[in-house]
């Protein structure tokens, strides 16, 4: 799309808009209990401020018609349980709003006397460090671009790395360290150009268009879920309409979406589907910008629901995939800056897929869900010598990896007054390919070339008992979880990775509450490491044991009205058991924030590590037309290599992490929101110059020197996101049309330093002789026998002010 369509379709607009006339919209939605799942019958659902409400039927559904379209908050309530309002519940005359309540049990019954239920989330199994964001929260976003990746990082605790990234690092934990779960089925990552081993990547592949709400948990995890270290992130998908046909297009930043969903036959409610495909653009903003390398990606995302007759059981299909494409783009004439990133940068090639299905079956006082799963990563990367693609005399890289799982996951619920159990267990097949080759110098000729593959077995089973006391005062929770493998040395013995778990929450008041957690959770070296061969084709790492983390978190929340609050936590971490580098010496928890492939390398589970800090928590939903959040969090990230007693601060020790998102709601559907972020910048390491100067030539790049590592740290950064949308409603059919501005004080994001060589005004490397470049000659009028190219080390920062126009049609 080229810059002025929007601008186009903003003169549209404002042409159009005087000739449309207020229709009205429509909410459905189901009201369930939330322990059991069961649907309430007879459940009166008001929309706050007018006289217009419904009930729900036999099957728990409800329906509310002819509402004037705009912003509300909705109430459910039922005799016996706690009334629950959905805040900022947006009506428009496009698309029918599906709008889902859990109603929680009140302790008692207690006749026509109302009792409030919090809208903000808190588990029994996880009092604490848990946060969640409804689907208009994400969409309405200032510079989020409707991605979820950075929706995320205004909570507490959460942050994202510099540059062209978008890894979620929670409480000084690396990126790997969290786990995905999309309607209960595991997704490896979020992000398009994928890290392998880590996470992140330029921009997230989930459609917010699917998204009920998102749920982050940044500890006391519960024991269904194996290898979290860091935080699990539930996204859980709404379902397809089940009256109409319906969509929707979305012309964004970076990307066109477009989203169809109804009844999957038509006059059929009980099989529903919703299904989406995206297109990127972003290869034409990185053009516009003047960058050396374009991405372009492709993704679609979908979901078919069937609920049979008997209102016991249901089955869900889920699926999402990316095709993710690097290409050059070379200039004719490359300033230094270009010319260091096209000496470095390999092009990528890759492509996920994810697909799941699950069976959930409702009985008295309990529910069981059995999903089978299976995720595919398939990347590939190539890099030539200046960039010379194609010519295998001249390669320098090359890597063709397969990472393929197979999961079968079993979830029992069981409820019964106070008490609630639950148990489960998991077997997965995975099958690792890495065809590797790597050139690290040509004189004398030092290579890396192994062929890999490797399959095996995983399994786990837990177990979690709760239950409430004094009235629903005090909530108990107990977990346990083990892991093994088929792979590892150690992997088949279950005592080894026996994970317990402890929560407690005590009501001090109707306002104020006490939460803690203590518990100790495992996870698997990524496939990376354990299928790396050195050159003689010998797996090295198979005596690696699970990475070990051990939480104890302690918080206070209060509410001072029921849709505010506030909670303070400390938090503490200790890890053992990381790998770390045989080659570098450093752990492999310093690593991963950037493109390529993380722990494709010679490794000893020796390392150490620990993460601690306090956070500070307001959330404010809407009301009198004003919603925000307000995050400070202040923690040290720290780990060791081989010297076990040396800590040393982590890539992702940024200390301070301050953040505000806001908005207000104006008469007539306009909206405005700002996003304010600021952060500590984050430790690095400077170059060993000689062995940078000596790799260079095939290397294209400086290697860091790992005997002063993150001894140098980056300038601190601060930025401020604005967006502005207005909302036109026609005869069936709806617009959006905003402006969204990221970074709109052009302040600058400043990332380590990059090392390259100086240029002559040709674009050939200067030397201090002024004689013809070599590598590895040295200078012969230099000092010391120096090396005879110069080195220069380029400062660099991200973080231009975009601004953008998008539009949204519903119809």
């Amino acid at each position: 799309m080229r810059p002025h369509y929007p601008l186009i379709s903003l003169l549209f607009l404002v042409v159009l808009a005087p000739c449309s006339f207020a229709q009205t919209g429509k909410i459905t939605g189901m009201v369930r209990d939330a322990r059991t799942q069961e649907p309430l019958i007879g459940v009166a659902v008001v929309v706050n401020g007018t006289d217009q409400g419904g009930v729900t039927d036999v099957e728990g559904y409800y329906t509310l018609d002819n509402l004037t379209p705009k912003t509300y908050n909705v109430t459910a309530q039922y005799v016996g349980y706690r009334t629950l309002t959905k805040y900022d519940v947006v009506v428009t005359t496009g698309n029918t709003l599906t709008l889902n309540f859990d109603l929680e049990e009140a302790a008692s019954e207690l006749g026509e006397v109302v009792v409030e239920a919090s809208p903000f989330q808190r588990r029994t199994e996880t009092p604490n460090s848990i946060q969640s964001l409804s689907t208009q929260e994400i969409k309405a976003y200032p510079g989020g671009n409707n991605d979820i990746a950075k929706v995320v990082q205004s909570l507490p605790g959460v942050s994202g790395s510099v540059g062209f990234r978008n890894d979620i690092i929670i409480r000084g934990g690396a990126p790997n360290e969290n786990v995905y779960y999309l309607d209960g089925v595991e997704v490896p990552n979020i992000n398009h150009f994928a890290t392998q081993g880590s996470a992140g990547g330029p921009v997230g592949m989930l459609n917010v268009s699917f998204i009920d709400d998102v749920t982050l948990s940044t500890s006391a995890f519960p024991a269904r879920y194996d290898n979290p270290l860091s935080g699990v992130l539930q996204f859980r998908q709404r379902t397809g309409n089940r009256e109409k046909r319906q969509g929707s297009l979305r012309l964004g930043a970076s990307e066109f979406a477009g989203t169809l969903e109804g009844p999957l036959i038509r006059g059929k409610e009980n099989t529903t589907f919703i299904v989406s495909v995206r297109r990127s653009y972003l290869q034409l903003l990185f053009k516009l910008i003047d960058l050396p390398f374009l991405p372009g990606y492709w993704d679609y995302q979908y979901k078919m629901t069937h609920k049979f007759e008997n209102n016991k059981d249901e089955i869900s299909l889920i699926g999402l995939g990316s095709i993710d494409r690097f290409t050059l783009n070379i200039p004719e004439d490359a300033s230094l800056e270009q010319q260091a990133i096209l000496d470095q940068i390999p092009v990528y090639r890759q492509w996920t897929s994810t697909v799941g299905a699950t069976w959930k079956h409702r009985f008295e006082d309990g529910y069981f869900d059995l999903t089978l799963s299976g995720n595919i990563l398939n990347n590939g990367a190539d890099k030539f010598e200046d960039n010379d693609e194609g010519n295998e005399a001249r390669r320098l890289l090359k890597l063709e990896s397969v990472e393929d799982e197979n999961k079968l996951r079993f979830n029992w619920n069981k409820f019964s007054g106070p008490w609630s159990w639950a148990w489960g267990a998991s077997v997965q097949h995975a099958r690792y390919t890495n065809q590797f080759y790597q050139v690290f110098s040509r004189e004398p000729l030092t290579e890396a070339r192994f062929d890999s593959e490797i399959r095996f077995w995983k399994a786990g089973a837990y177990g979690q008992v709760s239950r409430t006391f004094f009235e629903q005062r005090l909530d108990v929770s107990l977990g346990l979880r083990s892991d093994a493998n088929t792979f590892t040395a150690s992997g088949l013995n279950p005592l080894s990775t026996l994970s317990p778990r402890l929560s407690a929450s005590f009501a001090l008041s109707d306002q104020w509450r006490i939460n803690g957690s203590v518990g100790r959770y495992y996870k698997l070296p990524p496939y990376t490491v354990l299928g790396f061969r050195n050159n003689a084709n010998q797996l090295v790492n198979q005596d690696v044991r699970y990475i070990r983390s051990d939480h104890l978190v302690a918080g206070l929340e209060w509410l001072p009205w029921k849709s505010g609050r506030f909670t303070l936590e400390g938090f503490w971490k200790r890890y053992d058991q990381y790998p770390v580098s045989v080659l570098d010496s450093i752990s492999l928890a310093n690593l991963g924030g950037d493109f390529g492939v993380l722990g494709n390398e010679d490794v000893r589970d020796v390392g150490r590590g620990r993460a601690y800090g306090v956070e500070f928590l307001y959330q404010q939903k809407l009301i009198r037309n004003f919603y925000g959040i307000l995050a400070y969090t202040y923690y040290h990230s720290e780990f060791t290599g081989f010297d076990r007693d040396r800590y040393i601060p982590s890539a992702w020790d940024q200390r301070h992490l301050l953040s505000f998102t806001g908005g207000y709601k104006f008469p007539r559907n306009w909206e405005v929101g700002a996003r304010f972020r600021a952060q500590r910048g984050a430790p690095y390491t400077p170059y060993n110059t000689v062995a940078s100067l000596l790799a260079y030539p095939v290397r294209g790049q400086g290697l860091p020197d790992y005997t002063q590592i993150n001894t140098l740290r980056l300038s601190g950064f601060s930025a401020l996101d604005l967006r502005v949308d207005k909302k036109w409603n026609f005869d069936r059919w709806s617009l959006d049309l905003y402006l969204d501005i990221q970074n709109a004080l052009d302040a600058e994001n400043p990332t380590a330093p990059t090392f390259t060589l100086e240029r002559n005004p040709d674009g050939s490397v200067r030397t201090r002789s002024g004689q013809p470049y070599q590598p590895n000659q040295q200078a012969s009028d230099a000092p010391g026998g120096e090396l005879d190219a110069i080195p220069v080390l380029l400062p660099n920062s991200s973080g231009a002010r975009l601004p953008t126009i998008g539009l949204i049609i519903e119809l």
